[in-house]
């Protein structure tokens, strides 16, 4: 694939919380688009570099801690502060779970606890809204995606909601035209999601009616679809943008 790759023309920034969260399906998309990649460390790297908020493209990674714990992860108020801007400024920008609830934090929403965990593979109930857009090719008879998370946000005033679930209303919302927020995982693979299942073995262990088993069964039934379809809507969103491949 490298020898192949355009050059890169464009520059996406990638803040990974933990290792084993990474780009997954999404970067070879991003490199046919003539990006560079970048992962910039949260808690290690500088947040408050003026070119991290001019990159073509920002995209906050998951992680497990909680949006708002600034005493434990003083770091976070950096984040929100750099996706205040960024979404101010209306570029584009993509925040994949708890990078979808540091969105809603910037822009003035509540983060909290769901009530319920959230994890394995599961249908997204589409708006007219997200049915309309590149979440189309995530339409629940088109495939699952993951879930992974306890917190959820209030839906900031001015976006658009575009997915929900049972458990979690606020599924994804757009904030202007280059602003998405997605609270579940579209990246995964079924080979990086054994990462996963040792990162986060205390809390697969420490919730009810999952196993690594489990999750490992059905990522080998649901994920090589979800890469499929992952890739045509995170393909199709670029090309919103007006980033289309080179």
């Amino acid at each position: 694939m490298a020898d192949s790759a355009p050059p890169a023309h464009r520059r996406a920034v990638v803040i990974r919380h933990v290792a084993f969260e990474d780009l997954g399906s999404f970067a070879e998309p991003l490199i046919r688009h003539g990006y560079g990649i970048e992962y910039v460390e949260a808690g290690l790297d500088d947040l408050d570099r003026p070119d991290l908020a001019d990159s073509d493209l920002l995209v906050v990674l998951g992680g497990p801690i909680s949006a708002v714990d600034d005493r434990q992860y003083p770091f976070l108020a950096d984040e929100a502060r750099l996706l205040e801007r960024r979404l101010n400024a209306d570029r584009p920008t993509l925040g994949i779970c708890l990078g979808a609830q540091l969105m809603a934090r910037a822009l003035g929403s509540r983060v909290c606890g769901a009530g319920a965990k959230e994890i394995g593979w599961g249908r997204l109930s589409l708006t007219e809204a997200g049915g309309a857009s590149a979440l189309r090719h995530l339409a629940p008879d088109k495939t699952s995606v993951l879930h992974w998370h306890g917190d959820t946000f209030d839906l900031p005033r001015g976006a658009v909601l575009l997915a929900s679930t049972a458990v979690c209303e606020n599924q994804a919302f757009l904030w202007g035209t280059r602003g998405l927020a997605l609270q579940f995982h579209v990246e995964v693979t079924a080979g990086g999601l054994e990462r996963w299942f040792i990162g986060h073995t205390l809390e697969i262990e420490a919730t009810p009616g999952i196993s690594v088993g489990e999750l490992r069964a059905s990522t080998a039934r649901a994920a090589p679809l979800l890469e499929r379809q992952g890739q045509a809507f995170f393909r199709q969103w670029l090309a919103d943008l007006g980033h289309g491949p080179v």
